[in-house]
């Protein structure tokens, strides 16, 4: 027997498409939260890139 199997299993985050009936009212509350600040995370990022992306542009324009 492997020991993997009997390591309990993380529950897997959210996925996109998921069926939503199964959850309570306080459970799609904390999802939406959760996406907004997974939202903001990916905001975050996506300036950076941009940002970066940017100052590459106009250095090689010169």
């Amino acid at each position: 027997m492997d020991l993997d199997d009997l390591t309990p299993k993380k529950p897997k985050g959210h996925e996109i498409g998921k069926d939503l009936s199964t959850l309570s009212v306080d459970e799609l509350r904390a999802l939406i939260e959760t996406l907004k600040g997974e939202i903001a995370r990916i905001e975050a990022v996506l300036g950076e890139k941009q940002s970066s992306r940017n100052a590459a542009e106009a250095a090689f324009k010169r």
